[in-house]
């Protein structure tokens, strides 16, 4: 091969590899299409299988590596607004798994020349399930999220999750990378004319394609029995039970009055916030039906309120806090209210100078201006919330706390709240992306799930709608009602088909009040039932299909090798 020819078919994988990248990041919402282009998801993977199949293991973690960092550079563009860490942490993270995953899927080829791309499609699904474990945990840019409007193909994640979908959804980029990989060449293009040439293009391809009708028969069989089973499964919640509720929006970043030069400039901007989310909630209040429940979204009221409640050691933010609490105990409806749960705990914190405060994200509920109930946010940021490796990592801990990074305490509670005629648990912010979280709050009895997020700082509509799309699948897989109080978008209802009912208009200051339906609590899914078993039955056979593969690969080879001994 020459230099020349050798750099052009870099260039020309290189250009692969953007492409697919492009497709990945397009089926999703996105600064061009808000709703995303769905149907991309069903070949997006394609051009990156044709370059795994054009390289030795090592060069394919390189590519890997390249499409891991781009893809998430553009997916995830938003994530810098976050913090100042947060997007190269998470470019640089998917940069090794996705080195890590075509490396595996090349050996997967090499392993089962004939049918390596089910061990590749399997792999890809594990790695889809895995990266949502741990400390770690991201479940943004999983592929089922893609369809997230599709509402009969949805219903299928009522038992399989979200993972079904996108065993659906990615499939036909596997079938088709490896009909195209094989398919003979060789001498299509001696052919004199374009029109014979592109003849036997499609001929050939249909000859290659032949080999792969089995596979593609069962995904048609499971592609029909899912969209029959969603249409069978979408219901009329007209005739149920309801729960009215009031969602405020008032479009703002909750900590931007922290940020301010002086002491009476931040106290002006937290009650400048208060100010609008009260005559917001009555507003809400004032329409009819009246709401049974008002919720504010994570942290909208930043002073502590036990916290100046209980030790008053601040009075200007007292004043504040002793504002909010007069307005509620004149109100005859229960308010959900995110917030930051300070304690004294020696403990946790024994460091005196800050009186051993630890900080929780919470969400209060309050009645009649008393704090009745909470839930403490489990499944924090990492890096950005919590980072647990204090003692592991004290560099890196000391680097997160020069970026001005607020680290809460994780909770240790699942809380079911008792509402005025319905239970509903509280998950707050990226809480929702995780399936096994809401499918616990359910298992306990919430009949309702109430998110509570802050997603101003993203400055961001893609990164709104990117966070709706996962929320919609908890209400689908559950079978549940969820609602979103959020600061600025996207404030929502959605039904239990997972089909969103109520809207508001992203970054305005407004309120919502909706009716959502309450599912018999009796009634329960196969998903909340047993979780992510489709996944981890994923993740075990691919694993045992690489061992196995690996394994007969060495004894060929050494068979080979003996017999020119």
């Amino acid at each position: 091969m020459t230099n020349n020819s050798w750099i052009s078919g870099i260039l020309v994988h290189l250009a692969l590899v953007i492409f697919a990248s492009v497709l990945f990041t397009a089926s999703f919402p996105n600064p061009l299409f808000i709703n995303g282009l769905p149907f991309l998801a069903w070949f997006a993977y394609i051009p990156i299988l044709i370059v795994i199949s054009k390289y030795n293991p090592l060069a394919c973690a390189g590519w890997g590596a390249i499409y891991g960092f781009i893809s998430y550079f553009l997916f995830n563009h938003w994530l810098n607004n976050f913090h100042p860490l947060a997007g190269s942490i998470v470019n640089s993270i998917y940069l090794v798994y996705l080195a890590i995953v075509f490396v595996l899927m090349k050996l997967a080829i090499i392993f089962f020349p004939a049918r390596g791309f089910l061990v590749q499609w399997m792999i890809w699904l594990s790695y889809e399930y895995l990266r949502t474990l741990g400390f770690l945990g991201y479940p943004y840019g999983i592929t089922a999220y893609s369809q997230w409007r599709m509402i009969p193909l949805i219903q299928s994640a009522s038992i399989t999750g979200v993972w079904g979908v996108s065993a659906l959804v990615t499939f036909p980029s596997f079938l088709l990378a490896a009909v195209f990989v094989n398919f003979k060449r060789e001498d299509i293009l001696s052919s004199g004319q374009i029109g014979e040439t592109i003849r036997i293009y499609i001929r050939r391809f249909f000859l290659a394609a032949r080999n792969y009708k089995v596979p593609a028969i069962i995904w048609c069989a499971a592609l029909a029995a899912s969209l029959v089973f969603g249409f069978v499964n979408i219901k009329d919640f007209s005739s149920y039970p309801a729960a009215q509720i009031a969602l405020i929006q008032h479009n703002t970043d909750p900590w931007e009055p922290a940020r301010a030069p002086a002491p009476f400039l931040i106290t002006e901007g937290y009650r400048k916030d208060l100010a609008s989310l009260i005559r917001l909630s009555d507003e809400a209040l004032a329409s009819h039906p009246k709401p049974q429940l008002v919720v504010w979204p994570e942290t909208a009221f930043v002073p502590r309120i036990y916290w100046h409640l209980t030790y008053r050691d601040d009075q200007n933010s007292w004043g504040i806090v002793k504002d909010l609490l007069d307005y509620l105990s004149e109100q005859d409806v229960p308010f959900l209210i995110g917030n930051d749960d300070a304690r004294m705990e020696p403990a946790k914190n024994p460091d005196q100078a800050k009186r051993h405060r630890v900080d929780y994200n919470a969400a209060m509920l309050f009645e009649r201006g008393q704090i009745t109930a909470s839930y403490r946010k489990l499944h924090l940021v990492p890096f950005t919330e919590h980072f647990p490796y204090k003692k592991q990592f004290p560099g890196i801990y000391a680097w997160l706390e020069k970026a001005d990074t607020q680290f809460w305490e994780k909770g240790d509670e699942k809380t079911i709240f008792a509402g005025p005629g319905f239970t509903f648990a509280a998950p707050i912010c990226f809480e929702d992306t995780f399936g096994y979280l809401s499918r616990d709050f359910v298992r306990r009895g919430a009949d309702v799930l109430v998110n509570l997020s802050n997603d101003a700082w993203a400055q961001s509509l893609t990164a709104q709608y990117q966070h709706l799309t996962m929320a919609v699948f908890r209400a689908a897989e559950n079978h549940r009602s969820m609602v979103r109080s959020t600061t600025s978008g996207q404030s929502c209802a959605i039904n239990p088909n997972g089909k969103i009912t109520k809207m508001a208009e992203p970054f305005k200051e407004t309120w919502l009040n909706v009716s959502v339906p309450i599912v018999d609590r009796n009634k329960i899914t196969f998903y909340t039932l047993y979780g992510d078993y489709l996944a981890v039955f994923f993740t075990a056979l691919a694993a045992i299909s690489l061992l196995l593969g690996a394994v007969w690969y060495t004894m060929r080879k050494l068979k080979a090798l003996k017999g020119q001994l």
